[in-house]
Order: structure tokens, then C-alpha cells, then sequence
């Protein structure tokens, strides 16, 4: 996104503990005190994207996939607890029951629920917001703070988006790859849209491909278009396990996002900056990127980041319909200057970022976080950004306005894209050596 052969266990939130917020512990403590009430109602102020749930495109994605019966079901369970600490396993759990069961409609395993395509990725993201919504409005038997609510809903994203359930194998006989996607965004302008990198990640999550360097398994993981959350430390907590030295250590990494029309591009320069563009939830920062607290990174703040991906490669293979692009661009300060430059072959030394080569939205963001968390520990794998074509659908049914959730040409779109980031990634984890 820019601005303008097993399968994943249930729960696997020991790949987290040293970054994870209290409640990923597997018995969680007994909520503080001066708890609300017994009983109390639970918050009727939903969120932006939660208050989208009530228009009908999110209702049909949810009715077409199957994905309609799971909040009833999440909701009844939350009735049963008893306890913080059992609304917390049913919490995690439910989240990753959603998680195992988007990876596994898209990849073909299970029902399909309903008539909507396999291959998409909304159901995912509309049952979630459920969830959340439902978890916001409870209204629990026993004493339960705001904080421990807002724990809950966290544990149910983190879970449901595949964060701590990324579990690599150990050994030289298998190349490890971790690929990262995103939410669908800018649902005000039209609320049907769908994200082709969220939907690439629930293809290839706990795949395992075969390339010229032998085989490589993939672990994904999809995260919000939220500028909070990224503050927050969402992507250094999800893949810090990944990076640290082990026998587990990732060989290669991608973060993918949606990007420009009718092309890749191998994002070769990050850019330290946030734009502004308003997120999912219609909140606009513009700002240094911050860097949480804890984290391991470089001192002082570097502006630039660089891709390490085999961008040459890539750009050379055939790896399907649409063009892929090694793109330099950049937007600086340079040093020494007071307004923003357009440079096309990368920052100069000492400028100030103003956009990297995918822009200064989220897309841009994940990329200098993972590749930052990359340099601070010394990580020297393959790793960058990948920016997909934009998903479009039909000629006839480019105005949101047709209310037609999905098309022929749109299905088509998104499993081409699909395939061509499964080929991108078969090409860049070809270059790393064996053994």
C-alpha cells in the first residue's frame, strides 16, 4: 500500500514472550483493582473501522464466505467465562481458530462456507472486526477493567492476524522465509476493496516451495493499516523472535503491501518519515517514525534504510504477467536545504526523509521498521519491501456504487498477483546458498 507439510498450530504465543503485553502469558493474573463493576456494559463506542461492519458489502463477504456464524459462536463463548483468565484462552483461541480457518478456506482446505471466491481475503478481515465489536460490548459476569478489555482485544488481533503463531523449522535442510501483508484500506472511498497481500499471505502461510537453493518454508503474518499500532511496536514484536540468532533464524524476509497499478516494485530505500495519510480508523500522523521503547535499533535514527532483497534477480526472472520494477526513488531534504526533492536514484548523504520509494504511508513504514530491526541485530539475510499491482475489478464495476462485492476480472487479478508473489519470493530465496 502506498500513499496517493504441517500446518500452524492453534496457539503459539511462546514465539513472543520477551515482546508480548501481559495477557499473552498462558494464565493470565486476576485484573487489578478498582475494576468496573460486576456486570457492567461494555463500551458502546465503536471504532471507525468496527462502525463500518453495519453497511451491506461487509455483511455480504461475510454471508458468502461463512464467515457470518463466527462471531455468534465467539460471542456465546465469551457468555461462558467466568473469569478474566478464561476469557482470555477463549480470546486466543477464537483468534486463531480464525486465523487457521482464513489460511485454510484460501488455500482450500474445509468448506468453502459459501459461494465467494476461495482465494479472497476479506472474510478474514470483516470476522475480525466482529469479533472485536462483540468483545467491546460485552458485558461480563465478573469484574472487568478497560484495560483488561482493551488486553483482550488485542489478544484477538495479534492472534487472528498469524503475529505469534509464525513457527519456522530448525535445520540446514530447509531454507525459512517469514512474508507479511496487510488489511484492505481506504474502505470510505469504496468499502468492497479487497488487499492483495493480505490475500497473498493466507495462500502461502506454512507453505513450503521449492527452490534452486533447496526448499524453503513461509510463515506469514498480516497487520493493520493503524498508525497506533505500528508505534506501538506491532511488527518489531512479531518479528523480533524471527530475527534474533538461532536455529530458527529467518534466511529471508518480505514485507508486501499494495502498491501501483499494473506493476511490482522491489522498494529499494526507506524513509524515516510519516506523511499523514489518514489510516483505517481516519487518523493522520506526520512524524519521524517512532521507534518503541525496548526495541533493539540504531542510535542515532538513521533516516534511510535499504533493501537487502536480490532486486537485480528479481527484476530479471520471469515471474509472470505483470512487470516487476526496481525502483529507486526517493523524496529528501537534502542537507543543508529546506524543501522536500525529488531524487529517482536514492537519498543523498545526509538528507532528510521525506518519502522512501513507497511513499510515506504504512507500506513505506513496515519496510524501515523490519529492515531498521534488521541493522540493529546485525541480521545480514535477504529482507525489503515488495509492492503488488493494485487489485482492480471489472470494467464494469469500478463504481462502488454497482454494490457488487466481487467479479470475474477481480478473482483473476488477485490469484494472478498471487502466483507472481509466490514466484518473486521462489526467485529471491533461489540466490541463497545451500546448507
Amino acid at each position: 500500500m502506498r500513499w496517493t507439510d504441517a500446518r500452524k498450530v492453534l496457539l503459539g504465543a511462546g514465539a513472543v514472550l520477551a515482546l508480548c503485553a501481559p495477557m499473552a502469558s498462558a494464565a493470565p493474573a486476576a485484573p487489578p483493582t478498582g475494576s468496573a463493576p460486576a456486570g457492567s456494559a461494555g463500551s458502546t463506542t465503536l471504532t471507525v473501522e468496527e462502525q463500518r461492519l453495519a453497511k451491506e458489502g461487509p455483511q455480504e463477504i461475510l454471508r458468502r464466505s461463512g464467515f457470518d456464524a463466527l462471531v455468534p459462536e465467539f460471542a456465546r463463548s465469551l457468555e461462558g467465562a467466568g473469569s478474566y483468565g478464561e476469557a482470555a484462552r477463549i480470546t486466543g483461541r477464537s483468534g486463531a481458530g480464525l486465523w487457521e480457518r482464513a489460511v485454510d478456506r484460501v488455500q482450500g482446505r474445509g468448506p468453502a462456507g459459501g459461494d465467494l471466491s476461495r482465494d479472497d481475503d476479506r472474510p478474514l478481515y470483516w470476522a475480525r472486526l466482529g469479533m472485536t465489536k462483540a468483545l467491546r460490548e460485552w458485558s461480563p459476569s465478573f469484574e472487568l477493567s478497560e484495560a483488561r478489555r482493551a488486553e483482550l482485544i488485542a489478544r484477538l488481533e495479534r492472534t487472528s492476524r498469524g503475529q505469534d503463531s509464525i513457527h519456522l523449522p530448525a535445520g540446514r535442510q530447509v531454507k525459512r522465509i517469514v512474508v507479511t501483508g496487510f488489511d484492505p484500506f481506504q474502505l470510505d472511498a469504496d468499502i468492497r476493496r479487497s488487499n492483495p497481500s493480505g490475500a497473498a499471505a493466507l495462500a502461502l502461510d506454512g507453505t513450503t516451495i521449492r527452490t534452486d537453493s533447496g526448499p524453503a518454508r513461509i510463515e506469514t503474518a498480516v497487520f493493520p493499516v493503524r498508525w497506533g499500532d505500528f508505534a506501538d511496536g506491532t511488527v518489531e514484536r512479531t518479528l523480533l523472535p524471527h530475527f534474533r540468532s538461532g536455529a530458527r533464524q529467518v534466511d529471508m524476509f518480505t514485507t508486501i503491501s499494495q502498491g501501483r497499478v499494473g506493476r511490482f516494485d522491489v522498494e529499494r530505500f526507506n524513509g524515516a518519515w510519516r506523511g499523514g495519510y489518514p489510516d483505517n480508523v481516519n487518523v493522520s500522523r506526520t512524524e519521524t517514525v517512532p521507534v518503541p521503547e525496548g526495541i533493539p535499533t540504531l542510535e542515532p535514527q538513521p533516516q534511510w534504510t535499504a533493501t537487502s532483497l536480490p532486486y537485480r534477480e528479481i527484476v530479471d526472472a520471469d515471474t509472470g504477467d505483470f512487470p516487476v520494477n526496481d525502483n529507486t526513488a526517493v523524496t529528501e531534504i537534502p542537507a543543508g536545504g529546506t524543501g522536500p526533492v525529488d531524487r529517482p536514484d536514492g537519498p543523498t548523504e545526509g538528507s532528510t526523509a521525506r518519502a522512501g520509494g513507497g511513499g510515506n504511508y504504512l507500506s513505506n513504514e513496515i519496510a524501515y521498521r523490519a529492515t531498521l530491526l534488521r541493522d540493529a541485530l546485525g541480521l545480514t539475510v535477504p529482507g525489503g519491501h515488495l509492492h503488488t499491482p493494485v487489485l482492480q475489478f471489472g470494467a464494469g464495476n469500478t463504481d462502488p456504487a454497482t454494490g457488487q462485492i466481487t467479479d470475474p476480472e477481480f478473482i483473476r487479478n488477485r490469484l494472478a498477483i498471487t502466483e507472481q508473489v509466490r514466484s518473486v519470493i521462489r526467485t529471491g530465496a533461489g540466490t541463497l546458498s545451500r546448507g
